[in-house]
């Protein structure tokens, strides 16, 4: 990022001013730039794509996203606007864009979850939240073509996720391949495609969505195994309490589906429960492995997916039931 010239930039918009101007790197993802701009007056996030995301293996993609990005804040801001942070100001030809900063009194969902507090309210608010999402894109053609951005989808979610996993779990490659063509096929609403705690932020009734640059208009399912994986994620981080920890996957997965109409219910429990399986697998072995797993429950993942996925397809009750019992039953 060329700190001099974005500051130049926001001075020349109006945004910031006077000499004392501060650009703080934050703590985020691994695809883009983040920070916090202030000039003690005003409080602003910037955010800018970055072409090679800063993880261990090669992992390249297009900084058009961030327009992308833009896209979809334009588009829920439209309906849900609480639900996502006020976008400011827009430069393309840098490929950055500036947002208003929430504030400390905001929550990181996936931090409360790692400090061992699993709130069932939000959980519902997220999954109730996405469903909306779906329930109100779907069958949308304008959006068909504005979110037709397949390869953005391909190289942020399907090579480092479905097709990387499987070359490097041979046995069950022919499951990734396969499930990674089918994703390319399948056009039904508007995919967020990182929905997960990281990029979720809470206060008090106010639920928003962070990181939309890998949104595309594809399968739901997609963004349901995803955010179910990382709540099952955290529950095998805190497997020593599992009698007391709620059940946040189960109150998510009945919230989302209950919400939903008969089209978009339509073959979904058997794409998410497939899709979950090499979820929990890709953040083992994938492009973007979770970082605060250890090496005893990584070992559970791979056993408990090499176990489940080559068999029938199995409804998310089973894999739910199968994982409770592999939990109870392993010491992890």
């Amino acid at each position: 990022m060329n700190r001099k010239k974005i500051v130049y930039l926001l001075k020349d918009q109006g945004l910031l001013s006077g000499s004392s101007v501060e650009l703080k790197p934050l703590e985020g993802g691994v695809s883009s730039d983040i920070y916090l701009a202030t000039d003690g007056r005003h409080k602003y996030v910037i955010k800018q794509a970055l072409q090679k995301l800063q993880v261990e293996d090669d992992w390249y993609a297009d900084i058009s996203r961030n327009d992308i990005e833009q896209d979809f804040i334009r588009y829920l801001g439209k309906y849900r606007p609480g639900a996502i942070p006020k976008l400011i100001y827009s430069n393309k030809e840098e490929h950055f864009y500036v947002m208003e900063f929430l504030g400390k009194d905001f929550r990181n969902w996936k931090q409360e979850m790692l400090g061992g507090v699993f709130n069932r309210e939000t959980a519902v608010k997220a999954a109730g939240l996405l469903a909306d999402i779906h329930l109100h894109s779907q069958d949308d053609d304008d959006l068909r073509q504005q979110f037709n951005n397949l390869e953005n989808f391909y190289s942020l979610r399907i090579e480092p996720y479905l097709i990387t996993t499987g070359r490097r779990h041979p046995r069950l490659q022919s499951h990734f391949d396969e499930e990674a063509e089918r994703l390319q096929q399948h056009r039904q609403a508007l995919v967020h495609g990182d929905f997960s705690p990281k990029n979720i932020m809470v206060k008090g009734d106010r639920v928003v969505i962070l990181d939309h640059e890998v949104a595309w208009y594809g399968d739901p399912a997609f963004d349901a195994a995803f955010f179910l994986n990382h709540l099952y994620l955290k529950m095998l981080y805190h497997y020593t309490r599992q009698g007391e920890i709620a059940d946040l996957a189960t109150a998510a997965w009945d919230t989302y589906f209950s919400q939903l109409d008969k089209p978009l219910r339509e073959g979904l429990e058997k794409r998410v429960g497939r899709l979950l399986l090499m979820m929990m697998l890709a953040r083992v072995d994938g492009k973007s492995p979770v970082e605060y797993l250890e090496e005893r429950q990584q070992k559970f993942i791979r056993d408990f997916v090499h176990h489940q996925l080559p068999g029938r397809v199995l409804f998310l009750s089973d894999i739910n039931e199968n994982w409770k019992s592999k939990m109870e039953n392993t010491n992890v």
